[in-house]
């Protein structure tokens, strides 16, 4: 399969990152094609902010990258699958993974660092 390929809708695929050892969920985000292939060529997480509309190397500023081990693509071709070692904390707000609640708001994950620390601005 070549990325060329993948159902980019409005010029984005939906990418899941994975801890490659232990199969939790981490994070969600979105990929463009620049951020699919500098993935690709690097072994190292980037992504498309919606947000701040521009690439971005997980951790270029907390340190906490992502070492991609391997890629899926779903049978829709609309989706990634990375597997990672995720190098300290996947979530922005400081836990393992971005689903650190449930539904009821209860915190089960693992809180690995203040984002006030980490985010300085």
């Amino acid at each position: 399969m070549d990325i060329e390929n993948l159902k980019f809708e409005d010029g984005l695929v939906t990418a899941i990152a994975q801890d490659y050892k232990t199969g939790d969920v981490l994070m969600v985000a979105f990929m463009d094609k620049e951020a699919l292939k500098k993935t690709i060529e690097t072994k190292r997480g980037y992504y498309w902010s919606r947000s701040r509309r521009k690439l971005w190397k997980k951790g270029e500023s907390s340190g906490h990258e992502q070492i991609v081990h391997d890629i899926l693509i779903d049978c829709d071709a609309d989706a990634v699958l990375l597997k990672v070692e995720q190098i300290g904390g996947a979530c922005h707000t400081g836990y393992r993974s971005c689903f650190y609640r449930t539904i009821d708001g209860e915190v089960i994950g693992e809180k690995l660092f203040e984002p006030d620390e980490i985010y300085k601005q």
